[in-house]
């Protein structure tokens, strides 16, 4: 009878540990509240990824993985190679988890409100990283940890109607969009076009998705050099589009930097080179080492503290005169 008392005391402790283990949390909940944070007070962290189309988004995913290590916090990372579906099922997967806190990087902007709603139901909160969604809900998710697309693009736009200032025009441009969709491709978009927009000089006369990708930043530029007689400049929404198009440019026999202007965004060691070569004329940097701060805005979610609504990261425009200088310093 003792051993079955003993039993019986032994099944009702661990269903207790269970329902705490299991227990909802909202904004307002302790520190001990979600799956994890039951467990010897770990954080677990649910982070879905775009996916590993460029050099800058390998260092986000690098810089997330090791300060999530550094940080004690249980990382669960899924790649959704740039497909929604997968990042939807991936969110899903974290909520039937039961992780303290998901953080993902949206691979466009609309079609999350059903899936963020059910993280809301499950008491799970949420941080967007790198880019934004679409939504009238602001209280789907926790905050925001990133750029300021659209001042990307503005900053591109604004340096290129400073360099040809005392130009005559035409400058027809040409234009690398990222994903279709997606908040980076939309903003910086809207940002360039918002600073060219006061001088009639300045015409987009080609604009298509890259896809974030060298091989399909080269295969585009190729198409615009031959559908374009007259190509003054590309603005590439990101990096490796840059250099893809590059080499689409050095093959048809013109110059990249001096026949065709390039104007970039991202910051990746590979497109300072580019410059110190003289390939490309300016970039926009947009910070990928984000873990950090990550790490840090995950336990406060957890906590149950409050957090700013959107957190921005320090960025620089790097012009061609100052890449040499800065090259040495490049972390990705």
């Amino acid at each position: 009878m003792a051993r079955r008392a003993a039993l019986v005391l032994a099944a009702a402790l661990l269903a207790s540990s269970a329902l705490t283990g299991c227990s909802t949390q909202g904004p307002a909940a302790g520190p001990s509240s979600g799956a994890g944070a039951g467990r010897g007070g770990t954080i677990t962290l649910g982070f879905s990824q775009v996916g590993a189309e460029s050099g800058w988004r390998t260092a986000n995913t690098k810089s997330v993985q090791e300060a999530a290590k550094k940080a004690g916090i249980d990382l669960k990372f899924s790649d959704a190679q740039q497909k929604q579906e997968n990042q939807i099922k991936a969110l899903r997967t974290f909520i039937q988890q039961k992780v303290d806190v998901i953080a993902f990087s949206p691979v466009v902007e609309s079609g999350w409100d059903t899936v963020l709603k059910e993280a809301k139901d499950a008491g799970i909160p949420v941080i967007l990283t790198d880019r934004a969604v679409d939504t009238k809900d602001t209280s789907l998710y926790k905050t925001f940890l990133g750029s300021d697309f659209v001042k990307e693009g503005r900053s591109a736009g604004e340096w290129l109607t400073g360099a040809y200032a005392n130009e005559p025009g035409p400058v027809n441009i040409v234009e690398l969009q990222g994903t279709t969709g997606s908040a980076p491709a939309n903003d910086r978009k809207a940002g360039f076009a918002e600073a060219i927009r006061g001088d009639g000089k300045f015409k987009i006369v080609a604009s298509q998705s890259g896809d974030f990708t060298r091989a399909k930043g080269k295969e585009v530029m190729q198409a615009f050099l031959k559908s374009q007689k007259d190509i003054d400049v590309l603005y590439a929404h990101n990096d490796d589009m840059a250099l893809g198009a590059i080499q689409a440019i050095e093959e048809s026999g013109k110059k990249p930097g001096t026949d065709i202007k390039v104007i970039s965004v991202d910051g990746i060691k590979d497109a300072f080179v580019a410059m110190t070569e003289g390939k490309i004329n300016v970039v926009v940097e947009c910070n990928p080492l984000l873990g950090d701060q990550l790490m840090e805005l995950a336990k406060k979610v957890v906590a149950g503290e409050n957090v700013p609504p959107r957190v921005e990261t320090e960025e620089g425009v790097f012009p061609q005169d100052k890449a040499a200088a800065a090259l040495p310093s490049r972390k990705y």
